[in-house]
């Protein structure tokens, strides 16, 4: 009997345990590891920061789906690859021997210049954890009764982060009790259209939130610019670049320049046949794409497909990543901004759409949901 080991429990690997659970594939052994037992959908994320989600309503149980997928769950962060050897090692101190692994663990956010701030700081991931750090920030302003925040990055993410935490935050404590910043050392969205930068620029603008281009770095009270000028906060959120974990170094696979698992065809590492990747510990090679959750979710079928195929001495299937991905910002009320090859707008009716995608996407994974036995994805 084969074994295929999942790698973390990202979006991408959410498919291939929903295929699992309509049809087991025979005689193979199917290991899920991860370190938590649900999967938070990060697009979904700010809604919940502002208040129009229960988290419940955005993540997936990874318990649920394993069972019915006939899945052994193990509850464990994956810190080792010996690709040559076929092996892997877990933070509970296991060696797991695998045939084909499949790693959709994600990233991690490099926070290294925020590390001599000496105020609350929250990083967007994991998402666990920065679920729990937004239970606490709110609670703690609303003792305080003023709050100043500082969101690091000026991607899509930040922008959304920040939006999200001023409405909600105003909410809680008064709008004239809030302060909220982005720093951001590059021009806010970059890659994206000057249109959609100009609405982001606008709307951030009627918000009340400040935008500072400067590299920034943590300093006893909050952060200090590059120009020398200190930014006094209660709290830091930091939606910085990504990084690849350090196990990958020593892990044996072919990286890509970025430090990221290199993948070709089908999502297959470039150097061993028996490994394939997806979400955003993956850099496809022959097709470049930005890392986003767009990716993650369109490459969950591909997965699915091809890791069957592996397992029975098949070469995978190829699978070309769209050209262009569709954008919607959540804005912070019931309001969010498209963007898509060009066209821009902003109203509420977006955000309505937006809601419509993402509570379909994740009624999939809620196996007695009639979408769940027969829906497509559907993600923005």
């Amino acid at each position: 009997m084969n074994r295929l080991i999942l790698a973390g429990g990202g979006h991408a690997h959410l498919h291939v345990l929903k295929s699992l659970a309509r049809r087991r594939w025979p005689d193979v052994e199917v290991v899920l590891l991860t370190p938590y037992a649900r999967q938070i959908y990060s697009g979904m994320v700010p809604g919940w920061m502002a208040g129009h989600y229960a988290l419940d309503q955005c993540a997936a149980s990874l318990h649920q789906l394993s069972s019915a997928a006939g899945v052994s769950l193990q509850l464990a962060s994956l810190t080792a690859i010996n690709a040559d050897t076929r092996t892997l090692e877990t933070s509970a101190g296991t060696m797991l021997d695998y045939d084909v692994l499949s790693v959709d663990t994600g990233a991690n956010v490099d926070v290294s210049c925020l590390a001599a701030s000496g105020v609350r700081s929250l990083s967007v991931r994991p998402l666990e954890q920065f679920v729990v750090d937004w239970c606490s920030l709110l609670e703690a302003a609303r003792q305080q009764g003023r709050w100043r925040l500082a969101v690091v990055g000026g991607g899509a993410a930040g922008v959304e982060l920040a939006l999200a935490a001023q409405y909600r935050l105003a909410k809680e404590i008064g709008h004239t009790n809030v302060s909220v910043t982005v720093v951001s050392g590059s021009p806010l969205l970059p890659g994206h259209g000057i249109r959609i930068r100009e609405h982001v620029s606008t709307c951030l603008g009627e918000r009340g939130i400040a935008v500072v281009k400067a590299r920034a770095a943590g300093s006893p009270n909050g952060l200090l610019l590059d120009d020398g000028t200190a930014l006094e906060v209660d709290a830091v959120i930091a939606a910085t670049g990504v990084q690849p974990p350090a196990w990958l170094r020593r892990s044996g696979l072919a990286l890509a320049m970025d430090g990221f698992i290199a993948v070709g065809e089908g999502q297959q590492s470039t150097s061993h046949s028996n490994v394939f990747a997806g979400g955003d510990i993956a850099s496809r090679v022959d097709h470049p794409h930005a890392k986003s959750g767009v990716y993650a979710v369109r490459s969950g079928p591909v997965l699915a497909n091809n890791l069957q195929r592996a397992l029975q001495g098949q070469s995978p299937l190829p699978y070309t990543p769209q050209r262009r991905s569709l954008y919607l910002l959540a804005t912070g009320p019931r309001d969010a901004i498209l963007s898509w090859n060009g066209l821009t707008a902003r109203a509420g009716w977006i955000w309505r759409w937006k809601n419509w995608i993402d509570q379909r996407f994740m009624r999939q994974y809620r196996l007695n949901t009639p979408s769940a036995r027969g829906e497509q994805h559907g993600a923005s």
